[in-house]
């Protein structure tokens, strides 16, 4: 069933941003044991910091809708066009959301499909590279129905959620949250993105410098950083949960 078709919107379970459940995710849709996601306990702190491999391709993030974010976005939102871009000379593989609750699982395809070190690891053959292939030449609706209809990007965001801390909301529930996952991804072309598929497309936070990964002081100024000094002018409190994507520590 196509999603432009469909009158009943597919929902799925809300995922938690923790790595047991993002690296489980990864690994079961076909990401090499190469690569790991951890938790990010700060974004000031060197010893907390230095707990986290480099480079860092990716950073996924929960962050809730506050009364500053939504009038950011709708500012931003406003002055841009629906996003058009298809095929492989685009600088990101950007996904419009619309299965009800996938922004987890959206968020983690935005965070392997955008870094070249990342795609990489892809497994050929694996459901990531099946998907990433099919949807590089494909406009944004079109790209959407293919998550749409994929049962096994179904299957693996509904094992992924029987994992984590706490037991997962109702999807009635889970769809009212008010909370979205972003990815800040360090793409191919050098500039730091911006993922969201709910925004109207893909937004570029600049250049980063050749030894900047995701987590850098640069990196951190354009994108979190940013959203996080934003809400402060506005005496707000931006309370957030991050993971990094980064190499695997050998045990």
């Amino acid at each position: 069933m196509s999603a432009t078709t469909t009158t009943t919107k597919k929902m799925f379970t809300v995922l938690e941003n923790n790595p047991e459940v993002m690296n489980h995710l990864a690994y079961k849709l076909g990401l090499s044991k190469d690569l790991s996601f951890y938790d990010v306990y700060s974004l000031t702190d060197p010893d907390l910091l230095s707990l986290i491999p480099r480079p860092v391709y990716a950073l996924l993030v929960i962050i809730p809708m506050t009364p500053t974010w939504n009038l950011s976005r709708e500012a931003e939102d406003g002055t841009k066009d629906t996003y058009e871009g298809s095929g492989a000379d685009e600088p990101v593989v950007w996904f419009k959301q619309t299965i009800g609750n996938a922004c987890g699982s959206i968020g983690l395809l935005h965070c392997l499909f955008n870094n070249p070190e990342v795609v990489e690891k892809i497994t050929p053959g694996s459901d990531l590279d099946v998907i990433l292939r099919e949807t590089i030449p494909l406009k944004m609706a079109e790209r959407a129905d293919v998550l749409y209809n994929s049962e096994a990007f179904e299957r693996a965001h509904e094992d992924a959620a029987k994992l984590g801390d706490s037991i997962p909301p109702s999807v009635e529930v889970g769809e009212h949250l008010g909370q979205h996952f972003v990815a800040f991804v360090k793409a191919r072309d050098g500039h730091l993105w911006e993922l969201e598929g709910s925004r109207k497309g893909p937004l570029d936070r600049g250049a980063l410098g050749g030894e900047d990964d995701a987590m850098s002081e640069a990196a951190l100024r354009a994108g979190l950083g940013r959203l996080i000094e934003e809400e402060g002018k506005k005496g707000g409190d931006l309370r957030f949960s991050c993971i990094a994507l980064a190499p695997s520590q050998k045990e």
